[in-house]
């Protein structure tokens, strides 16, 4: 066996015994790389892309054409590195099983984090309930820059019919950290709630979230 061989198997043998806690930030991301570099020693090549975004979670949220470039990796690599963040949200989504019952916003609020885990944009998505208050479908209707997600009420109604909504959860996330709501918020919630009134559908919450906090329009007396 090479000595990258006996390192690698070392690597995983310690994953397998351990788990990933205890390792740090580039042995995590070398012990990834494995899998899309067979033959070469990743360790100097973690810590170089781990620097060059400042943070794991930096370079995990990076576009995969931006990773490419800066680091000097092939397509696989910076495809399989930046499919870390979705990957996750579709685990914590997944989590949360078949037509999630959310019946409190507590409950809407921790659903809603699980929605917008690792996005770097501002994003609109309108929670789809049923009579029960059961999700039907979490419709993404609007990506924005970093600081702004435009939301027209006619892709929020054309989501709430295509996906039979008895009832609707707002919900859109703050990337730079705030959860208060702007004054562009709270007047874009109004413009969707009366919309919506036009075809019986109650906006029954709006939910803004900020990594793993959230505020509730409905808590604070907004809604």
């Amino acid at each position: 066996m090479s000595m990258h061989g006996g390192h690698r198997k070392r690597v995983k043998d310690r994953f397998i015994s351990e788990g990933l806690d205890a390792f740090e930030d580039h042995q995590v991301l070398e012990l990834l790389l494995f899998y899309c570099i067979p033959r070469r020693d990743t360790n100097e090549l973690a810590h170089r892309m781990i620097d060059e975004f400042g943070s794991l979670a930096g370079l995990f949220e990076a576009e995969p054409k931006d990773i490419q470039k800066r680091c000097g990796v092939s397509e696989n690599t910076a495809i399989l590195v930046s499919l870390i963040p979705p990957v996750a949200r579709r685990y914590f989504t997944a989590k949360w099983g078949e037509k999630p019952k959310l019946t409190s916003s507590s409950k809407a609020g921790e659903y809603a984090i699980s929605l917008f885990a690792g996005r770097t944009y501002e994003a609109f998505q309108v929670i789809c309930l049923d009579s029960q208050n059961r999700v039907n479908y979490a419709a993404l209707v609007q990506e924005g820059t970093l600081t702004e997600a435009p939301v027209y009420p006619r892709l929020v109604v054309e989501a709430v019919l295509r996906h039979k909504a008895n009832s609707v959860i707002l919900a859109h996330n703050h990337p730079g950290g705030s959860m208060q709501p702007s004054r562009a918020d709270i007047e874009v919630t109004g413009r969707i709630s009366k919309a919506l009134e036009a075809i019986s559908v109650k906006v029954v919450d709006h939910i803004i979230v900020a990594g793993d906090k959230y505020f509730s329009f409905k808590e604070n007396g907004l809604l």
